[in-house]
């Protein structure tokens, strides 16, 4: 499997958005993760559409969005529009989930379903024809810098047999307390793609720090 590395914004800067967007550019980032939260779903309000514009602007690099919002399918056009390269939704306010999914597709985006720690994988079990992606969060969402749940693993093994099982090619991605000390127990786990916020942009090198969590999967082959 490719190890894709993808840096979230929430940890950033902002004050220094277009030299925080730069480091992980230089550190060889495959992915850079945009956090939108409403203040509905999860408590924090945080990023939309001119953040969306304005990182697009500063990198060539996929943006993947994580929508924490309820209604999501009212902001996917403008997301889309602004240079999403990926829109992923939560399941649990989705009961439309496959034609959600089908949806951001026709707009040219990676459709991606989230599912958080205690909502079973069953969720996306039936639309896993639909899925570009699947993320299953390992920490409860809405708050950056949160120690990874031990429990996920399990999680993340029955989440690898689920798409292997069903022949579906979807990335596997993980978001929430991610760091050199455990990125290499997921990457067992069966996970291919790695939201790391905090244990980026808290690092004394963040460009650095990026190929220091790639080879802590690499050793782990």
């Amino acid at each position: 499997m490719t190890v894709r590395i993808a840096p979230s914004l929430l940890a950033a800067d902002f004050s220094r958005l277009a030299d925080q967007v730069a480091l992980c550019v230089e550190g060889g980032a495959d992915w850079l993760h945009v956090d939108v939260m409403d203040g509905r779903f999860v408590p924090p309000i945080t990023f939309g559409t001119k953040i969306i514009e304005a990182v697009r602007k500063l990198t060539d690099l996929p943006l993947d969005v994580h929508m924490m919002v309820v209604e999501p399918e009212k902001h996917f056009r403008d997301f889309a529009a602004a240079g999403a390269s990926g829109l992923t939704v939560h399941a649990e306010v989705s009961p439309h989930l496959q034609r959600q999914l089908a949806h951001i597709r026709e707009l040219g985006c990676r459709a991606g379903a989230a599912v958080n720690p205690s909502t079973p994988l069953a969720a996306v079990s039936e639309v896993l024809d639909d899925l570009d992606l699947l993320l299953v969060m390992t920490v409860n969402p809405g708050y950056g810098g949160q120690e990874f749940l031990p429990h996920s693993l399990d999680k993340l093994r029955r989440a690898r047999r689920l798409l292997s099982d069903a022949g579906c090619a979807a990335l596997l991605e993980v978001d929430g307390g991610i760091s050199r000390d455990t990125i290499g127990d997921v990457w067992r786990a069966g996970a291919d793609t790695f939201v790391a916020g905090h244990a980026v942009f808290s690092a004394a090198d963040p460009a650095a720090e990026i190929g220091v969590l790639r080879r802590a999967c690499e050793v782990h082959v």
